[in-house]
């Protein structure tokens, strides 16, 4: 029997239960979409959060409280620290001289709020992140205005209550107003909006564009109190000067904080490249993870394969042994019932991929999922092998059978 053939027969058994074959691909079809999908998705929020990562510049380090590692300075345990120093302005205030840091453009302490209640002529909005800063923040973390400008380094000498507010925020206050010269009342304190930011783009569970920034110390006044701050952002000079500012922030913050031993250190030092070092490691994590999961209903779809071409060659025993009875080889039985486990798998697994694209190009919980190219690939092939692998043991079954039993079999 020609492959033709064999597949014109494989057709005709499929077609005879129409809809038990169906329920068989709609299990392989699950297992595919959901391979792609869930790959996808993992690489979407690996995408989002390297985007996130890279906006801030290749340049830009930051300076955050509490025992650990300072990034580029082979800074090891900290089990030998006692105490826990807390940044300070004035620890800014050193790193931003020149002569003990050459590398350094410029520093920006912050302080940070929970969310905190906008108003504006009735309008009501719950602000994700407040921030107190000074004016190179804007710069270091590549935070652009759309709008009007940002505060002066005079706004907060002088404590002025003026903010510069994401998208996010000025939509929901002002609608398609002009925020800029407007004034918006914040914890019960006024603050006049000078600017507005260029959109970064939504990063999964948290929205970047929903923020108002403003001077420190009227932050501080009106939030947080003028003690510590949260971090500290320091731009280098240049890319190449980002490890000579790791070291000279080291070394300053030793000195500030009366820290003698470099492996008790009370403070972290962060790049962007460590960073994206971490989030790629943790991605992998999660992407084999996700791929896990997923891979369960691919095996569960065999398996079903399995069963169906089972409960197929019995009840189908009396035309086998007709088949065999007049002639047909072994050979041509254990292809026919590979060839419908194979078809089962293949239209599965097809309409599964045309699944699994339409699906990625769907938000899934705050994530544009990305498509690995790989994983579709990878899932199709992985479903046709499922068939044959799962098809081979009722196709055996069914050319091991002796006529004689077969034609005997009600």
């Amino acid at each position: 029997m020609n492959p033709f053939e064999t597949l014109r027969f494989a057709f005709g058994g499929l077609a005879a239960n129409k809809v038990r074959s169906g329920l068989t691909m709609l299990g392989v079809l699950i297992g595919v979409a959901a391979v792609i999908i869930l790959l996808a998705v993992g690489n979407g929020s690996s995408q989002s959060v390297k985007d996130s990562i890279e906006k801030l510049g290749t340049n830009s380090l930051t300076v955050s409280s509490g025992a650990g590692f300072s990034g580029g300075t082979g800074g090891g345990s900290s089990s030998s620290a006692t105490t826990v120093k807390p940044l300070t302005v004035d620890d800014a205030r050193a790193l931003a001289d020149p002569t003990a840091a050459p590398s350094i453009e410029s520093v920006a302490p912050e302080v940070t709020t929970s969310s905190q209640t906008a108003l504006y002529e009735g309008a009501s909005h719950d602000v994700a992140q407040v921030v107190g800063t000074y004016p190179a923040y804007f710069k270091a973390s590549n935070s652009k205005v759309a709008k009007g400008d940002y505060f002066s380094a005079d706004d907060v000498l002088n404590s002025r209550k003026v903010a510069v507010i994401g998208s996010t925020t000025a939509t929901d206050l002002f609608g398609t107003a002009d925020p800029v010269g407007k004034k918006v009342v914040l914890g019960g304190t006024p603050f006049t909006v000078v600017g507005v930011l260029a959109a970064k783009g939504g990063t999964g569970f948290q929205d970047p564009d929903d923020i108002l920034v403003a001077p420190l110390p009227t932050v501080q006044n009106a939030f947080t109190g003028f003690g510590s701050v949260n971090q500290i952002l320091v731009e280098a000079k240049s890319a190449d000067a980002t490890t000579p500012a790791q070291n000279e922030i080291t070394t300053i913050l030793m000195g500030t904080h009366g820290i003698k031993d470099a492996n008790a250190l009370d403070f972290r030092v962060s790049s962007q490249q460590s960073l994206l070092s971490t989030q790629s490691d943790t991605n992998k994590t999660f992407t084999v993870l996700l791929g896990a999961v997923a891979a369960i209903s691919l095996l569960v779809g065999g398996i079903g394969i399995t069963n169906i071409m089972l409960v197929t060659v019995t009840e189908r025993t009396r035309e086998i042994g007709i088949r065999k009875a007049i002639g047909a080889p072994k050979g041509v039985i254990l292809g026919q019932f590979l060839a419908e486990s194979t078809l089962l798998s293949l239209v599965g697994g097809g309409l599964g991929v045309v699944a699994g694209l339409i699906g990625s190009r769907f938000t899934i919980v705050g994530i544009k999922p990305v498509i690995i190219p790989e994983s579709v690939w990878g899932a199709f092939a992985i479903a046709v092998a499922i068939g044959l692998f799962f098809g081979s043991y009722p196709a055996n079954r069914a050319a091991a059978l002796r006529p004689i039993e077969a034609l005997r079999h009600e």
